[in-house]
């Protein structure tokens, strides 16, 4: 598999460089610095976006300020999907466009992301594992095209949504939390509309959640973990909506996903100040968990956030990745062009310490492992995350004379140096475990 990635990586690299000489590569190309799971996998890549109407929903961001009545409206939501696809020969990738809320009082601004997925392409085979995407507070799918992209070139039907978030630095309090009914709403929602939809396409018995920041907040609680009805959020959300995702809450009507096989949940809200499970809310999550964090989030907080939820979900096999002094700019691409020119705008996607690029690399090492396990048991995965010692700056290899600089650790054999990782370059991070029931 390294090799056919290794490949593959090349192809894709050599076609977008002779496309636009000394223009960046897509996010979702990794560089040669790159844990060994990370490149691109051997398909090429479409994309397609479909608008779905989620009928009668509660309208959280228009409440009448006289009575407090919530009216029902047709929610529309569109997702991007990324799929293994035919690419006919010199067809022209898409390049993704959105905006993010400026700083206060200044307006949205405005980018572009370069892609390599081909618009419409046709899909190449069928039976694919599903996985549904749940982007951060006021994000777009088009700033994790990092990670959309590359899982599609894995193998892998990823449908990411746009869940059109209000703008929380001017909206009161009420619609501010309204994406806390929102989010796992519609994550349901769109689970059980694409596992009809898609046809033979997917295999709807094969689907993971991802999630950054509020989207962790979302999977965690469409995968299973029951909201406390005492929570932070009940009180907040217009109407009593946050009620009926409360504890009971097992269908799609109340934010649950049935059978899902994996969730990742990167940064993910939820946590503080005081956590919207409650002590015993996480229990519910069954499925195998990956989470990913840094201990120096200064917008979600690690001992709340991803720590807690790593010691409270006991009833899932479960990883918890922690990058040492990172913030929680740990889930987007790099910063596109027109996002650099004020500190507010790159703050959107750059860690003070940590490179974008290279976050992302290691988030696909370990996410690319983690799915290739649990939807489709790939067991020969597990060893890049078993790993034989948490501290990653603890591996050791010794590797013999005549080893390219630039080559993987083998792991096994008494070498500790993480599986995947060349040297040096694994550094600032931990990695622990726990069975179910642990």
């Amino acid at each position: 598999m390294a090799r056919l990635t290794a490949i593959t990586l090349m192809t894709f690299a050599g076609l977008l460089a002779a496309a636009s000489p000394g223009a960046p590569l897509p996010p979702s190309v990794p560089g040669i610095d790159a844990p060994q799971l990370a490149p691109l996998g051997p398909h090429k890549v479409g994309f397609r976006s479909v608008t779905l109407v989620h009928k009668a929903q509660p309208d959280l961001l228009h409440v009448d300020p006289a009575t407090g009545r919530v009216q029902l409206y047709d929610r529309m939501l569109t997702v991007d999907i990324w799929y293994p696809a035919k690419v006919r020969r010199g067809a022209a990738p898409v390049t993704y466009t959105a905006s993010l809320y400026g700083e206060p009082p200044r307006p949205s601004v405005q980018f572009s992301v370069r892609g390599l997925a081909i618009p419409n392409a046709a899909p190449d085979g069928n039976g694919y594992p599903l996985v549904i995407l749940s982007h951060g507070y006021s994000n777009a799918p088009a700033v994790m095209t990092w990670l959309t992209e590359n899982l599609a070139s894995k193998g892998y039907v990823v449908a990411a949504i746009h869940h059109e978030d209000p703008d929380p630095y001017v909206v009161s309090a009420d619609k501010r939390a309204a994406p806390n009914f929102n989010r796992p709403v519609d994550i349901a929602f769109v689970a059980a509309k694409l596992r009809h939809d898609l046809g033979a396409l997917i295999d709807p018995a094969e689907v993971a959640l991802i999630g950054y920041s509020q989207g962790g907040y979302g999977v965690l609680t469409a995968g299973g973990a029951s909201l406390d009805p005492d929570g932070p959020n009940m009180s907040q959300v217009a109407g009593g909506w946050m009620k009926r995702l409360a504890h009971g809450a097992s269908t799609e009507a109340e934010g649950k996903v049935p059978g899902v096989k994996a969730i990742v949940a990167i940064a993910p809200a939820g946590g503080a100040p005081r956590s919207a499970w409650g002590t015993a809310g996480l229990l519910g999550i069954t499925a195998p968990l990956l989470l990913i964090q840094g201990d120096a989030d200064r917008t979600v907080d690690y001992q709340t956030g991803a720590l807690a939820d790593f010691e409270n979900a006991r009833n899932s096999d479960r990883y918890l990745l922690t990058l040492r002094q990172a913030g929680h700019d740990i889930g987007l691409s790099p910063a596109p062009a027109q996002m650099r020119s004020r500190l507010w705008d790159m703050d959107w996607f750059v860690d003070p310490i940590w490179r974008p690029d290279r976050v992302n690399a290691i988030n696909l090492h370990f996410i690319t492992a983690f799915l290739a396990i649990n939807l489709k048991g790939d067991t020969s995965m597990r060893s890049f995350l078993d790993v034989p010692v948490e501290d990653a700056s603890d591996g050791v290899w010794d590797a013999p004379a005549g080893t390219p600089w630039g080559a993987y650790s083998p792991g096994g054999n008494g070498v500790t140096l993480w599986k995947g990782f060349q040297r040096r370059h694994a550094q600032g991070m931990m990695l622990r475990h726990a069975a179910t029931g642990q």
